[in-house]
């Protein structure tokens, strides 16, 4: 990215936040343009294409705390040109001095404006000895999982679109065969300088846009800026117990680097779709099974479901209505090792409809068992 590009492009306007937008805002407004834009969405728009790679651009650089940081410096110093100033006498201090000359590795500032712009008197263009080498930028998509495979961990092929290295000119941006030369009006630092009386006023070469480089014969695939958006498709390993909405770094899986810098890092956000019969609770599953009345009276053993299979699960006589029985080892992988528990509780199912059969015999057995079942509630009502 040059010098120009920094100044001149409004990366908050690109995505349609305010400057002083916070890191969530900026994130929620990225998927949102990217959902829409993505390639897969809109085959063979052209313009929503370069929209794509307009709204990754910004994003990217709005992402990271420290890159957004020095995009604002820049555009705040840079943006109606930057200014030396001449004392009485003496030699002026030119700003130029701290961003170091062609050919030149300087400090201070240069330190600081150096990591910005590609082609300066710090970094050169890709293709030029010294080039700048630039980690590539993280790369966010989304993965959707049923319950049981976020539940044990899966391996999902992840198809993405990213910028990237135009692979025909490998980010010269000069057409195959011919290659960027310097620009003769900055030397390549990307920057000139016009003095008006005691001030001196330093701005993005125009005659490269800031890149310190000219391409006479741009590459026809990427249109001279060395970038082009790529569909490719990686296989990602989702680790077991993964939650709805976490969001998991794959490391070195984002956009390659510049100039031999490293790959960047996917950050996939998984949904977990949800399951007809089980919940989860922790790094526990649950599940209601229903139980009739005598069954939970005289005892039974029932088959419960897990995601491995069924297994038999014994209720006792006696069992009351939303008692949990504890299956062990059948709940959720953990990362570091170990199972999760499967808790089971019953519920009494009483019936909604009773033959006359069945219902003269549950009259005969509750005259026969005249217990109370309410006899704290009886008491202090007798009380009053």
């Amino acid at each position: 990215m040059s010098m120009r590009d920094w100044v001149e492009k409004d990366f908050y306007a690109v995505l349609g936040v305010p400057k002083d937008a916070d890191s969530a805002t900026i994130k929620k407004a990225y998927r949102k343009l990217a959902r829409e834009l993505h390639p897969d969405k809109n085959p063979g728009d052209a313009k929503a294409e370069q929209r794509f790679k307009e709204v990754s651009e910004a994003y990217d650089v709005l992402s990271d705390d420290s890159k957004r940081r020095e995009y604002d410096e820049a555009r705040s110093l840079f943006g109606s040109g930057g200014v030396r100033f001449g004392g009485g006498g003496g030699s002026p201090f030119d700003l130029g001095d701290l961003l170091g000359s062609a050919g030149q590795r300087a400090g201070g500032l240069g330190d600081l404006f150096g990591g910005l712009f590609t082609g300066n008197a710090r970094r050169g263009s890709a293709g030029r000895p010294g080039g700048g080498v630039t980690r590539g930028q993280d790369v966010e998509t989304e993965a959707t999982l049923d319950f049981a495979e976020a539940v044990r961990g899966v391996t999902v092929p992840l198809r993405l679109a990213s910028p990237g290295v135009c692979a025909t000119c490998f980010g010269t941006g000069a057409r195959p065969g011919t290659a960027p030369r310097q620009c003769p009006r900055c030397l390549g630092t990307g920057i000139t300088t016009r003095n008006q009386g005691a001030f001196a006023f330093s701005e993005p070469c125009r005659e490269c846009r800031g890149s310190g480089n000219i391409v006479d014969d741009p590459c026809p695939e990427c249109g001279g800026t060395g970038v082009t958006t790529q569909i490719r498709t990686i296989t990602v390993r989702i680790p077991p117990g993964v939650t709805d909405g976490q969001r998991i770094r794959i490391a070195g899986k984002g956009a390659p680097g510049q100039g031999g810098g490293p790959s960047g890092d996917l950050y996939v956000v998984v949904h977990v779709r949800g399951h007809d019969i089980f919940r989860r609770k922790g790094d526990d599953l649950t599940l209601t099974v229903p139980v009739s009345y005598p069954e939970a009276v005289l005892g039974t053993t029932v088959t419960v479901p897990t995601l491995d299979g069924a297994v038999t699960l014994k209720i006792p006589a006696g069992t009351a209505s939303g008692k949990t029985f504890r299956v062990r080892g059948k709940g959720v992988s953990r990362r570091g090792g170990g199972t999760g528990d499967l808790l089971v509780t019953t519920e009494v199912a009483v019936p909604a409809n009773l033959t006359a059969e069945a219902r003269e015999l549950l009259e005969k057995y509750a005259a026969a068992q005249p217990d109370d079942p309410r006899p704290h509630l009886t008491a202090r009502t007798r009380g009053q």
